[in-house]
């Protein structure tokens, strides 16, 4: 039985294969749950500045750190660069207050949130249409936003730097151009959206992968329609394959995704505010999914994206659409 909980990354570095995701959550949930998670015993935090919770996760991070329950050594912290920083003047500055909400002194890994920048208007704010969504600029050079992060890798605030949303042509061309390839990809998976071309790809040149909404994300949603997109999500745990197996191995239909996601050798940064559930979904290595079941889950591949980014105004008439 595969027993491996960490990803060797291409720096020599090691991250924990299962992670705690935080995005769409308040502050007050995510204090519970960052402390809950924590307590079972979750080693990987993924936040971003536009979760809006990097201070209470910091004040959380601080509390276990010098109380002695955990050393600096035994977690790893993920946070992104977010897509109205995505400009050479903002890289760092944007870092430097991530580490200062997180109380931290580095992260160990920081993605370029998106491959698209959003404008922000006189406020400093995201600048929207009247319809209430965001303005997206196509004009991103993520070569030179690139060289930037090298250089924080260089200043000790940074151990690996990676990316987010990128779609295959964007990562080889950024592959061109980089001294220090990226660690990471962070991307939408999950059963309904597999994107085996992009992943196989990553793995040969030893790139590895982060599934965001490995679960779905309900939330997805409600960010629709706030800008006036309806459209129905799918329910991952009412799958009957998925539902067939949880009842074999006596496990949820959540530890059944996320089991078929880790056994291929890709992290997951499942979100939950429950308690049992985080608890469930670490609890995902006493049992394995035969060949023919990681075949039979394979084949539920539908193209079907949740987090499509419908919320950004005009994001689907970027010229690199789809990420």
């Amino acid at each position: 039985m595969s027993e491996e909980k960490y990803l060797q990354l291409n720096n020599g570095l090691k991250m924990p294969i299962v992670g705690y995701g935080t995005w769409m959550a308040s502050e007050e949930e995510i204090t519970f749950a960052v402390n809950e998670a924590l307590k079972v015993g979750y080693r990987h935090i993924d936040t971003a500045p536009v979760y809006l919770n990097e201070k209470a996760i910091g004040n959380i991070l601080k509390e276990w750190l010098s109380e002695g329950k955990i050393n600096r050594s035994d977690i790893f912290v993920t946070t992104k660069l977010p897509p109205p920083a995505d400009r050479l003047d903002l890289v760092e500055l944007t870092l430097r207050k991530s580490l200062e909400d997180l109380q931290l002194d580095y992260v160990d890994l920081y993605l370029i949130h998106t491959p698209f920048t959003v404008v922000l208007d006189e406020k400093g704010e995201f600048k929207r249409y009247e319809d209430g969504s965001i303005v997206v600029d196509p004009r991103t050079d993520h070569a030179a936003i690139w060289k930037e992060m090298e250089g924080l890798v260089a200043k000790g605030l940074i151990k690996s730097i990676g990316i987010s949303n990128f779609n295959l042509k964007q990562i080889k061309k950024l592959m061109e151009h980089c001294t220090i390839q990226p660690a990471v990809l962070q991307i939408e998976h999950h059963i309904y959206l597999q994107q085996p071309e992009l992943i196989d790809y990553c793995k040969s040149v030893g790139i590895a992968i982060t599934a965001y909404s490995p679960l779905g994300s309900k939330g997805v949603g409600a960010l629709n329609k706030m800008v006036g997109v309806e459209r129905e999500l799918p329910d991952l745990f009412d799958v009957p394959e998925v539902k067939k197996f949880a009842e074999k191995y006596n496990k949820s239909p959540a530890q059944v995704l996320l089991r078929w996601i880790v056994q291929k050798g890709i992290s997951v940064i499942p979100k939950s505010t429950n308690a049992k559930r985080m608890r469930e979904n670490k609890d995902i290595f006493d049992f394995e999914l035969s060949p023919k079941e990681i075949e039979q889950l394979n084949k539920l591949d539908a193209n079907v994206r949740i987090v499509d980014f419908a919320f950004f105004k005009g994001v689907d008439k970027h010229p690199e659409f789809p990420f």
